[in-house]
């Protein structure tokens, strides 16, 4: 993964030594919102409108970030207004790429652009910064409204209910408090902390992080063996933010990232639980270990050098859940 400087591509990885060894992510730099009435929302300007066909949606059905504005997309029946271009699973010397010779690997569908950095370059010529997905796109304004997943599954969650009819909500306001403590939490140590022990070029970067991530494993597997869902009896957004990391676990983080003290299928009422939301409704379509295996493993060449791809691990997703 490289990133802009100025406008200009440099092939750089992230800097370590500057760290302690520590993996630091950066901050996503696009934080506007669509809203309903084009009001600005918590960041960024106004003037974003939602509308059906306005919008593009760029993803990766590698990155567990991406994967989280997909499966928005299907809950809240997005898939007819907000048109996707899906990257190829590479990401080596150019960054991801739209390249078509890998199942699933769209090209670019609005650009025909050959990588992502070049769509970043459209929005701003002199844009500086990691160029990530997901991103979603004004095609109206021929800019980038936000490239933070966070951002983009609450603009899913209820800015386009007017349109779609689907009222389904994700962000209830009386779970706030307790999803945001709960997101808090996995972020630090699941969702970014599988990069921190993986990215860790030093043995006390890497304790630091595996350490706290097991723990919060084995509080969340206390938490579902109490509650169906991690904030009681109500799925919500903190469930689907964690679902993502869990869905790569075992094929990507026990082994490529040195996460392997426990796999998911060690932790009964987590793997039910995480069955359970794989199964839900539009959700299974967009699960790719296809992608997620072949670009961990061949992409992260300081990691795995001789980008061997593993053969397992041969899971069953679809079994019964037995969550009722």
């Amino acid at each position: 993964m490289g990133q802009l400087v100025e406008g200009v591509w440099k092939d750089e990885w992230y800097d370590t030594k500057s760290s302690g060894g520590e993996f630091v992510r950066d901050t996503a730099r696009h934080r506007n919102w669509v809203t309903g009435d084009a009001t600005p929302g918590p960041t960024g300007e106004g003037g974003f409108k939602a509308e059906s066909g306005r919008y593009h949606l760029y993803v990766s059905y590698a990155c567990p970030w991406a994967h989280r504005a997909l499966i928005f997309r299907a809950l809240k029946g997005l898939a007819d207004h907000i048109d996707v271009s899906i990257v190829h699973p590479d990401m080596l010397w150019n960054g991801w790429e739209f390249r078509t010779d890998f199942d699933g690997a769209t090209g670019d569908r609005l650009f025909g652009e050959p990588y992502l950095y070049k769509l970043y370059l459209r929005a701003d010529p002199q844009a500086s910064g990691r160029v990530t997905v997901p991103v979603l796109w004004d095609c109206d304004q021929a800019r980038i409204v936000s490239n933070e997943s966070a951002d983009i599954i609450r603009m899913f969650n209820s800015a386009f209910d007017s349109i779609t009819g689907n009222s389904d909500d994700y962000w209830p306001e009386a779970l706030r408090d307790r999803i945001e403590a709960v997101n808090d939490r996995i972020y630090d140590t699941v969702n970014n902390g599988v990069y921190k022990a993986g990215f860790a070029t030093t043995q006390d970067a890497y304790d630091k992080a595996v350490h706290p991530l097991f723990d919060s494993l084995d509080w969340i597997e206390g938490i579902l063996s109490e509650n169906r869902y991690l904030t009681g009896e109500r799925l919500t957004e903190a469930d689907w933010r964690l679902f993502t990391t869990v869905a790569r676990f075992d094929a990507v983080y026990h082994t490529h990232f040195k996460c392997n003290r426990r796999r998911v299928v060690d932790y009964p009422k987590m793997w039910g639980w995480a069955r359970e939301l794989y199964q839900w409704p539009g959700v299974a379509e967009t699960v790719r270990p296809d992608h997620f295996t072949r670009h961990y493993y061949f992409s992260h060449d300081m990691v795995n050098p001789h980008r061997i791809i593993p053969v397992g691990p041969d899971t069953d997703w679809t079994r019964p859940h037995g969550r009722g």
